[in-house]
């Protein structure tokens, strides 16, 4: 039995249809099972039942699902349950090249990282970078009209696909020697925001402008629902480091056999959720 947390997420999902479709047993774990629409046979549990790890030997580990002083508890309850082996989902900000230890969102991965190394369960850390699915964002505005208001037009990142982040969970959790790796996950190219948003007016067959504005008004709007000191954290970070070339790696290709995906065949996957045909 393999533990999801976060199941209904854009990884977390991706990765339960990955290992439902492979026929291993899979307990998801929802806030709402009743709206979560898993796959059939995948057991869906509220988010800290009893016997949440009752005959498991792995664990997906999305901190959504556990937080703060939460998290050395949950693993201290799956270790006694028999949970052998951790794989969490981490951020590429932590060891980066210009790492910076005070940016709120270090603070939250490299704490959950020593708690899960604390732990004494076997562990696979993923670090992606920056997800394709951050481009939900514009979502609503491109199904509203033909332009995105956001700022920073031309900073780089390389996205990486959700499905090739759950694809890489995958293996780390049904294959051996993974125990004790690093994975640190991009999408195989770099993009400004400025090309993202045009490979989404190419994915629903419309031109979208990309119309730049101030830090300021952006920090007041960007990411709904996250702590407002986090989106000013990601704002500042991109200002200062979001145009220099991003880290690429070949992380994906080397542990599933097969490339990540561009952020264009990202755009293509989710022409719907934008406003498009489905085709």
């Amino acid at each position: 039995m393999i533990v999801v947390t976060g199941a209904t997420g854009n990884v977390g999902r991706a990765l339960v249809e990955r290992l439902a479709g492979a026929g291993r047993a899979v307990r998801a774990v929802s806030r709402s099972p009743e709206r979560a629409a898993l796959p059939a046979g995948v057991e869906v549990v509220r988010s800290d039942p009893d016997g949440l790890f009752d005959g498991a030997s792995k664990l997906f580990l999305h901190l959504q699902g556990a937080t703060g002083e939460q998290l050395p508890d949950l693993l201290e309850r799956a270790a006694r349950a028999g949970v052998r082996h951790v794989v969490l989902l981490s951020s590429g900000i932590v060891g980066a090249a210009d790492e910076d230890e005070t940016h709120p969102i270090h603070a939250w991965h490299a704490q959950a990282e020593q708690a899960v190394r604390d732990s004494g369960l076997a562990w696979t850390f993923l670090r992606p970078n920056a997800f394709a699915a951050n481009a939900f964002q514009w979502a609503e505005q491109i199904r509203a009209g033909d332009s995105v208001r956001a700022p920073f037009a031309g900073a780089l990142a390389a996205p990486v696909h959700e499905d090739d982040i759950a694809a890489v969970a995958e293996r780390a959790l049904l294959d051996e020697g993974h125990e004790g790796a690093v994975h640190r996950l991009t999408g195989p190219s770099a993009t400004t925001n400025a090309a993202q948003v045009e490979a989404i007016g190419r994915a629903v067959g419309r031109e979208l402008a990309f119309v730049e504005i101030s830090v300021d008004e952006a920090a007041e709007t960007m990411f709904p629902g996250m702590p407002r000191d986090s989106v000013r954290a990601i704002l500042k970070s991109t200002a200062e480091k979001g145009f220099s070339p991003p880290e690429v790696t070949t992380t994906v290709e080397r542990v599933t056999g097969r490339p990540a995906r561009t952020f264009a065949a990202w755009a293509e996957d989710h022409r719907e959720d934008f406003g498009g045909v489905k085709v």
